[in-house]
């Protein structure tokens, strides 16, 4: 293929699109490669009501609008998977399963996924009940039972935020004791809506078309207990056991921070000129559509004079 785009982005989630509407409405030629489903971790959210100017909308409609407004700039899409890439050159390489595209730029934004645990229910009842985003999800379980899963300082600031909604939070840790900052756990062992059970894991959790049991088990004396509401109620499963940025095949490539998320400048460039990363693939304090789509424009807007500045020199060469 000898095209070359002036921007390849690699993933297509909020973060991936909006540089695309924004590098497309520059007039770039933009090429964006996702290899699954187009939205990310936004269409596992079945409703979006937290995103300025957007009153409610189902994570599936937003990524849709997303696509379309993309597609309307002149954002070429294709459905491929990356496998291997050169950014050696001023001209960026990337071969897919089915093609190889060239581009003066590109964009790393695979984002990161939630960890899961892998308990019988956690798949089947993701956006049903099983949740990874207090701040997205909590207001949804107003007045009900909530579980949160995990003895890091997320899960512990999170029981916490969880408090101004859920009638009561139950914080199941394997371990004896929290992992994060004593302070931060101290005001989760003393707030009256939450209560702690150390040593504890979840085995599973059950239910029709939303959650209506889980068990647990207590792992110094084996005891195993179940939780039911009362009928017809439902109640939440919050997992926070950390976030696993999608860039394992970029880890000889860019530099990385010990977790593996893409570390950049302000500028959102990696340590090579020429790609950029953003999104929940970078290190960030808060991983939500809003700070996803503000990557995105921002990486727009370093491209595009990054691109104008590249031309001007091939020129003049």
């Amino acid at each position: 293929m000898n095209k070359i785009y002036d921007l390849i982005i690699i993933g297509g989630g909020p973060a991936g699109l909006t540089a695309g509407i924004y590098a497309g409405r520059s007039k770039l030629n933009v090429l964006l490669i996702e290899k699954e489903g187009i939205g990310g971790q936004i269409i596992l959210t079945n409703e979006v009501a937290n995103y300025p100017g957007i009153i409610e909308t189902t994570g599936l409609n937003y990524a849709d609008q997303l696509k379309q407004q993309a597609k309307s700039f002149g954002v070429e899409i294709v459905s491929e998977k990356v496998i291997n890439m050169n950014f050696d050159q001023d001209i960026k390489e990337i071969k897919t399963s089915s093609n190889n595209y060239k581009g003066y730029s590109v964009l790393i934004a695979t984002g990161a996924s939630p960890r899961k645990l892998g308990f019988p229910g956690e798949k089947e009842f993701t956006g049903s009940g099983v949740a990874y985003c207090a701040t997205c999800d909590g207001q949804f379980f107003t007045g009900m039972d909530v579980f949160v899963i995990g003895a890091g300082f997320s899960a512990a600031e999170e029981a916490i935020f969880l408090t101004k909604f859920a009638k009561k939070v139950t914080v199941i840790a394997r371990e004896s004791e929290f992992t994060c900052a004593k302070s931060i756990a101290d005001k989760v062992l003393a707030h009256p809506k939450i209560e702690v059970k150390f040593n504890t894991e979840i085995l599973e959790a059950s239910g029709d078309f939303e959650l209506r049991s889980a068990k647990f088990r207590n792992n110094i004396t084996g005891e195993i207990f179940e939780y039911k509401p009362n009928k017809d109620e439902f109640f939440g499963i919050f997992v926070f056991v950390g976030y696993e940025p999608q860039s394992k095949l970029f880890k000889d490539i860019v530099n990385l921070d010990e977790q593996g998320f893409i570390l950049t400048n302000e500028d959102l460039e990696t340590n090579i000129k020429g790609v950029f990363a953003a999104g929940d693939v970078r290190p960030k304090k808060l991983r939500q559509l809003v700070t996803a789509v503000s990557d995105g424009a921002a990486a727009a807007f370093s491209i595009e004079k990054y691109i104008h500045e590249l031309k001007k020199q091939i020129k003049a060469d």
